[in-house]
């Protein structure tokens, strides 16, 4: 998905994406997704998210630790980082939905 544009659909989900990757990739996929959708089309990342005062979500944070050793530059991300990438790119609204466990979806509307 780094080649190609993403297909045109109406709603983009990327379940546990993101975090594999560094910053730079990280915006290509999230501009790549807003370049897919339609005005009012939906992004939704499904992310082990952290707090933005990163003390809550263990989970989020030691994966976030796996994926630095991992791979050198990957990284778990609080919702607040999410939305400012999503905000950088063009997207307007964006709110989360807590998920089952540490999971949430994070989602942002063009």
């Amino acid at each position: 998905f780094f080649a190609e544009p993403l297909p045109k659909a109406d709603v983009i989900t990327m379940g546990m994406i993101l975090h594999d990757w560094n910053l730079e990739k990280k915006m290509h996929l999230v501009r790549a997704a807003y370049d897919a959708l339609p005005p009012g089309g939906a992004f939704v990342v499904i992310e082990n998210l952290i707090d933005d005062a990163r003390r809550e979500n263990a989970f989020g944070l030691m994966m976030s630790l796996n994926m630095l050793i991992e791979f050198g530059d990957a990284f778990d991300f609080t919702a607040a980082d999410l939305f400012g990438w999503c905000r950088e790119v063009g997207f307007s609204r964006t709110e989360v939905i807590p998920l089952a466990g540490s999971a949430s979806a994070g989602v942002a509307y063009k």
